[in-house]
């Protein structure tokens, strides 16, 4: 794994906030570098993590709750398209950025980005995540 990626998911651990925005660190990593050979369910709770982050507000602990009640349950998990672009933003441009208020803000940013990427897919995940997480 890369040193830089390594300091941001060090620091993101290691975030004395109450939210854990490890996991959004997380999901947006999985998606952005996604490739042929990642698995449906990678790319799947990576895509919800950051529907549920992005357009319903959720921490990063609950979207951990919510990959939790998601894995319960049968295991045919939704395909989904990888857009050739995902996003403006990467967590090396993340890291540019000192520890605090400026970082975490960039790692939201970040996310934002690569949940716009996927726009053409919006409805698919959002209807999917909902009824995988309210069933």
């Amino acid at each position: 794994m890369e040193e830089t990626y390594q300091e941001l998911l060090n620091y993101t651990l290691t975030h004395p906030g109450q939210n854990f925005i490890h996991q959004h660190v997380v999901d947006a990593f999985a998606v952005q570098t996604a490739g042929p050979e990642t698995k449906p369910v990678t790319v799947f709770f990576a895509l919800a993590g950051l529907y549920l982050a992005i357009e319903k507000g959720f921490t990063g602990k609950e979207v951990q709750n919510a990959h939790v009640r998601m894995s319960e349950g049968s295991k045919a998990w939704p395909e989904f398209q990888l857009p050739e672009f995902r996003g403006s933003l990467t967590y090396q441009e993340v890291m540019q950025h000192g520890p605090g208020e400026a970082r975490d803000m960039a790692i939201f940013q970040w996310c934002q980005s690569v949940w716009k990427s996927f726009a053409s897919q919006h409805q698919l995940v959002k209807r999917a995540t909902e009824a995988w997480l309210y069933r």
